[in-house]
């Protein structure tokens, strides 16, 4: 017996079309907190099980990309880890970022999933074919989504929607048999 949630078939039909995977670092990567030590470093916590999702999204042939409105060596350095070359820190408009994104692999934003957490990824939320927000996101974000998880953001939100893509691209089952039957 399953114990994966039926998923309706137009958040199958919209994710089916996504070619890029757009994803907020803080509150949808992480759990929005940031500790800061003494020196000022910033830490930050990533879940494992988010980035074997993304690594398998990717091998099924969706391109990543993370743009967060922070900048910080700690994003650049585990989306290095995770292969992830298309990194956007530091970023004002979301939206804008989208349309480079698009423009930059040839893509219109109904190829695009996009998670946010909150208003900062509003714009550009609304802009694309697959709109996800993790479980804890802000209302009014959550409110204007397609889709949201039922994990918190850095607590396994990312790999639910990785799994939502790579089923709706039928690659579940060949996955499933990769890693042991």
């Amino acid at each position: 017996m399953s114990s994966e949630p039926r998923i309706a078939p137009e958040i199958l039909q919209r994710a089916s079309k996504v070619r890029l995977l757009v994803l907020d670092v803080d509150g949808t990567l992480t759990d929005g907190r940031i500790w800061i030590g003494p020196t000022g470093e910033a830490l930050k916590s990533f879940h494992v099980r988010d980035g074997l999702g993304l690594r398998l999204v990717q091998k099924a042939g969706v391109a990543l990309a993370w743009v967060t409105a922070r900048t910080s060596p700690i994003v650049a350095h585990r989306a290095q880890e995770l292969g992830i070359e298309r990194v956007v820190q530091g970023c004002a408009d979301k939206l804008e970022a989208l349309r480079k994104l698009c423009t930059e692999l040839g893509i219109t934003p109904s190829e695009v999933a996009w998670m946010g957490d909150d208003l900062p990824d509003r714009p550009a939320l609304r802009a694309v074919g697959l709109a996800a927000a993790p479980a804890d996101a802000h209302p009014w974000v959550a409110a204007s989504v397609h889709w949201q998880s039922t994990l918190p953001g850095g607590a396994g939100a990312v790999r639910e929607l990785c799994d939502l893509l790579l089923v709706a691209r039928g690659s579940r089952d060949r996955i499933l048999e990769d890693w042991g039957g």
